[in-house]
């Protein structure tokens, strides 16, 4: 099992947050957010990460992660999205990074209080997504189920949602999800959509479907970054992380303050 980060994006909706650096770096409480979806892939046992990123923004990365986990035995790889054509492209993208392996892709912009540790390393061919009750499904991908939880339908960012059940930033596709993403047409957005993948996997009876019921944040508005930085802060997410994120950020702190100090 490999992990992709997708970390791309312009970030619009955050500016001027978003004016000078990517929207996954920007602070929840304590850490920049891309530590919490590293946190959720390196907590599962995934030491092979790729990070998505876009042109404007790959060296601020770089600077902050470049080096960080090697001494923990954690490989992380970067490679640029030059412009957003959907979550899908994120495989195309990796194809040569998975060389034919199982990922579990987690949204840079997504926290959640729910683990998946359990979820991830018992995966073992076909899909695997979740799902959560929402009051605004419309903005996300949406998934119906029948009276005995079985999947009906999903569709993304419905007009009419066929439930109140969103999908969140966390999927997981055995090896053929490239060869899936690379078939797909855009859609009337524009873009390669990540449902259109899960509805290839629906139609194969091989999709998987959890409902999870911790909080989730999406952090689009400024509102929401808010609310993640309080959960954050509130539920001590940061000592909650797996130990060797924590020991990574102390010691980079530690090497940048001496880094200060030689430059007075």
């Amino acid at each position: 099992m490999k992990g992709i980060i997708l970390a791309g994006g312009t970030g619009t909706r955050l500016l001027p947050l978003t004016a000078i650096t990517s929207k996954q770096l920007l602070p929840v409480y304590d850490r920049p957010m891309i530590f919490y979806p590293l946190n959720t892939l390196i907590k599962a046992g995934i030491t092979d990460i790729l990070i998505i990123v876009s042109p404007e923004h790959s060296g601020n990365f770089l600077n902050l992660l470049g080096s960080m986990f090697r001494r923990f035995g954690v490989n992380l790889s970067f490679v640029v999205q030059k412009s957003p054509r959907g979550l899908a492209e994120a495989y195309i993208l990796a194809e040569d990074f998975l060389d034919g392996e199982s990922s579990t892709l987690v949204l840079g912009d997504n926290i959640f209080e729910n683990d998946f540790t359990e979820a991830i390393q018992t995966f073992e061919t076909g899909g695997r997504i979740f799902a959560k009750e929402v009051g605004d499904p419309k903005r996300f991908g949406v998934v119906e189920f029948d009276e005995n939880q079985k999947v009906l339908s999903i569709e993304e960012k419905p007009e009419q949602p066929k439930s109140t059940f969103a999908i969140p930033g966390v999927y997981m596709f055995d090896q053929k999800a490239v060869a899936i993403a690379k078939s797909l047409e855009p859609s009337h957005r524009g873009e390669l959509e990540i449902t259109d993948i899960q509805r290839h996997y629906l139609a194969k009876e091989n999709l998987d479907v959890r409902v999870i019921t911790g909080a989730w944040f999406d952090m689009g508005t400024h509102e929401s970054l808010y609310e993640a930085s309080a959960f954050a802060r509130e539920k001590n997410l940061g000592a909650r992380s797996h130990p060797m994120i924590n020991e990574a950020i102390a010691s980079f702190n530690d090497e940048y303050k001496k880094i200060i100090s030689l430059k007075k």
